[in-house]
């Protein structure tokens, strides 16, 4: 082996070892994996990422894909949602109820083409997707919403008057006395 791949793969092992070390600190925020690594001796990070995995493996070979797919899609945004909705800020509000707005017209729309019997490793696809949809860092429900759902429902909300989905929010907020 060279100088130079010795490197290549100490680096890679750097790199490696840096990103479990942030998954663990970011994972022992959970006082349940703080628990059930001292109780097995098993380190919180190899059990998340074993899971993950099993998990992937699963949807790849469609061993209850739809379920799989379908709880991650909703599980963890259901869980943003309710501290979402418990928190002050209106900003993440925003980004959950973009994230059901997207997720339910897909929702029906691939009920309406029945999409998995026309694409190999459709669940597979879906994952990627929905996980992309959800991450906030990514913004993709944003993303989708501002390229297909907003063209084709924006002129049902653009009344007359001028009063646009975020002008009724507000007559709302006024009536109920929340003004921002």
């Amino acid at each position: 082996m060279s100088q130079s791949q010795g490197n290549a793969s100490g680096t890679i092992q750097e790199k490696a070892q840096y990103h479990l070390s942030s998954l663990d600190k970011e994972l022992s925020r959970y006082p349940a994996l703080n628990s059930f690594e001292a109780q097995t001796s098993v380190p919180k990070v190899y059990v998340v990422l074993g899971l993950g995995a099993l998990y992937f493996f699963l949807v790849f070979f469609n061993i209850a894909g739809e379920f799989l797919v379908n709880t991650a899609g909703f599980a963890i945004p259901a869980y943003y949602s309710l501290e979402a909705l418990f928190s002050s800020g209106k900003a993440d509000d925003s980004q959950w109820l973009t994230y059901w707005v997207v997720y339910a017209f897909l929702t029906v729309l691939e009920s309406a083409v029945n999409a998995v019997y026309w694409f190999p490793f459709y669940y597979v696809f879906k994952f990627v997707f929905i996980i992309w949809m959800a991450l906030p860092q990514t913004g993709g429900a944003q993303i989708v919403f501002r390229s297909l759902i907003q063209p084709l429902f924006a002129r049902f909300f653009e009344g007359s008057s001028g009063s646009t989905s975020a002008n009724l929010r507000n007559q709302a907020d006024k009536a109920t006395g929340k003004s921002l």
